[in-house]
């Protein structure tokens, strides 16, 4: 067989691959169309669901939110939570709203829910809450923690207080310390209670809790002294 045979010449090859081509488009045609065509459908769909939909209604439930915080930080935790008739509180924000609305709405409606004394609601609120901020992440388990030691649930509220006391870069750990001490004390348990105060001691001592903590910690010594 000679060499002119064994290899093509390459404007046949082009010629044959363009055919091929041609073939395939022409029988997959119809198929082809309906790929694009949904293509472009899920693509106009999801513009249309960020821009149309999604973005005015984040604006909507962010306009509403504006006036229950106002409510919130004059301490009108029902009208915060409930509405005044005219706007909206946090409790129907999330009703219609849900996350599209922040974040911050079910830390601001546990808080209030807490300071109602609805200490079931509360932590059911706080549970979602689910932000970024450290502070604000150890706030909410902290109220979680309160929450519990108002249900008179001091082994589950000194396991949220340690929790938030010991999420990192938490400036706030004195105080969740300090009321995880006095939980221990609530169940009973001196040396753990002891341990908390010790550690306000020692690694917070330029707060305010440590500058008061000699006194919590001298009445447990002074208690579990033996009697002479």
């Amino acid at each position: 067989m000679s060499k002119k045979n064994q290899h093509q010449d390459p404007e046949q090859s082009v010629e044959q691959a363009l055919n091929t081509t041609e073939h395939f488009i022409e029988k997959y045609k119809k198929p082809l169309i309906y790929t694009a065509v949904a293509i472009l459908a899920i693509t106009a769909i999801g513009f249309a669901y960020q821009h149309l939909y999604r973005k005015p209604l984040i604006n909507e439930a962010l306009a509403q939110t504006f006036v229950a915080e106002q409510h919130f930080r004059a301490d009108s935790f029902a009208v915060a939570l409930n509405g005044d008739g005219n706007s909206l509180g946090f409790k129907q924000i999330i009703d219609e709203y849900g996350k599209n609305a922040g974040e911050a709405v079910y830390l601001y409606a546990g808080i209030s829910e807490l300071q109602l004394g609805n200490y079931e609601s509360a932590i059911s609120y706080l549970k979602k809450y689910d932000g970024d901020d450290v502070v604000l992440q150890a706030r909410a388990i902290c109220n979680i923690g309160d929450a519990y030691a108002g249900l008179q649930n001091y082994k589950e509220a000194v396991s949220q207080y340690m929790k938030a006391a010991n999420l990192e870069e938490n400036p706030l750990a004195a105080g969740y310390l300090l009321k995880a001490g006095i939980a221990y004390e609530e169940l009973g348990e001196t040396a753990k209670a002891l341990a908390a105060y010790e550690e306000i001691k020692t690694k917070y001592p330029q707060t305010v809790e440590g500058f008061e903590i000699d006194k919590y910690i001298s009445r447990l010594t002074v208690s579990t002294q033996p009697q002479q």
